[in-house]
């Protein structure tokens, strides 16, 4: 069955910015949310093989529920400087991927996501929303899924219901009860999840239980009749538009062959070694310094230092490595991994440096077409293995 992979990119880059260090380049520039943006696509692409795929982004400025609504997200703060430093190079990287990147003006990502999703369905196209937004749990059914990166959780139908406690189909009426205090949309007072659920079980849609308002006993029972004037708009604010006009068809949205060049000097700018390693191999990557935390844009350059940078791909280079971090007061020890998540994550490489400017990196599970031979993986660990057990040798 085909499948369509859409990604909420708006929530991934807020969630990538909090989520990770204050990752910086040599050069200050913020580099967090750009890396966290990258690692989840690169890791979704890796688990879904899709036949059609986007990321869809929130347009900057007012959508068409400010206009339904003037106070809506209006208590958002202004997007982080670091943040918005990042945007056009997530656009740019994530085109140069290979990856579809809409933004439409005046529409939100939620909109174009349900439209896609829905169209898809309609022309029997398997569909994985890729988003942290529990407000899109509204669109699944049996040919659409929600998906957390973050989290691992995949949701069916049978998945909202028992993460919510409603189907997807009241999701909407949901939400209009409890309110979304991300988007700014007030609920009924004092209404929490567990109330709203007893109330949508008890009545079945929320429609109904407006029309049996009166037999709602209690403070809250009045909370719901003194929100009623509000509550067709809430739940109109809340719901997820699925006919826009004027998209690109689902089938459409083909993937096309990255652009090497560009993710190339992206890599370099930004400081991703591993990556640059998979399209150059360890040799391009080793003259490239790590990334940096909290290093301010303003701050004054590094003195400058001799340095030697080595790529250990032989046992000879390991042993005279592995000697001078056996002797060393201090070492410094870093790895490369394909993964952020500490549960998936597996060693591709290790880096180890005993003074200032000179370190080696150990390229360990590499496969760039063209790789250098590389050391045995596991060999390589077991004889790392008593050096980072021993609690008299310092690392950091």
């Amino acid at each position: 069955m085909p499948l369509l992979l859409l990604v909420d990119g708006s929530s991934y880059l807020y969630r990538a910015f909090h989520a990770l260090p204050d990752l910086r380049n040599q050069a200050g520039e913020p580099t967090g949310a750009l890396y966290g943006v990258l690692n989840m696509l690169r890791r979704l692409q890796s688990d879904y093989k899709a036949d059609y795929k986007a990321v869809v982004f929130d347009p900057r400025g007012k959508t068409f529920r400010d206009d339904w609504y003037p106070e809506y997200k209006s208590h958002r703060p202004p997007m982080p400087d670091d943040l918005a430093r990042q945007i056009e190079p997530i656009h740019a990287a994530i085109k140069a991927a290979g990856w579809p990147v809409i933004m439409i003006d005046g529409v939100e990502a939620d909109d174009v996501i349900g439209t896609l999703a829905t169209q898809a369905a309609a022309a029997d196209i398997d569909t994985l929303i890729s988003t942290g937004d529990k407000d899109l749990t509204q669109l699944v059914g049996p040919k659409i899924r929600w998906y957390n990166t973050m989290s691992n959780e995949l949701l069916d139908e049978a998945g909202v219901e028992a993460k919510f406690g409603v189907p997807p189909e009241r999701i909407v009426d949901y939400l209009a009860l409890v309110g979304d205090a991300v988007d700014g949309v007030p609920g009924v007072q004092k209404c929490g999840p567990k109330t709203a659920v007893k109330w949508l079980t008890q009545y079945g849609t929320l429609d109904n239980l407006v029309a049996n308002a009166d037999a709602v006993s209690g403070v809250v029972g009045q909370n719901l009749r003194d929100h009623l004037g509000f509550l067709p708009l809430g739940k109109k604010l809340v719901t997820v538009v699925c006919d826009l006009p004027d998209l690109p068809a689902p089938t459409a949205l083909t993937a096309t062959p990255p652009d090497i060049p560009t993710l190339r000097e992206l890599y370099k700018r930004y400081q991703f070694r591993s990556w640059l390693n998979e399209i150059d191999g360890p040799e391009a990557a080793a003259g490239i310094p790590a990334q940096t935390i909290g290093v301010a844009s303003d701050a004054p350059p590094p003195p400058k230092l001799a340095v030697s940078y080595e790529t250990v791909l032989t046992w000879q280079q390991f042993d005279a490595w592995l000697a001078r971090i056996e002797a060393a007061e201090l070492t410094a020890l870093d790895t490369e991994t394909t993964s952020l998540d500490s549960f998936e994550a597996r060693i591709v490489g290790v880096s180890l440096s005993v003074t200032p400017g000179e370190a080696c990196y150990i390229p360990l599970a590499h496969t760039a077409p063209g790789v250098a031979e590389q050391l045995p993986r596991e060999e390589v660990l077991a004889k790392l293995k008593p050096w980072l057990e021993a609690t008299d040798r310092k690392k950091v």
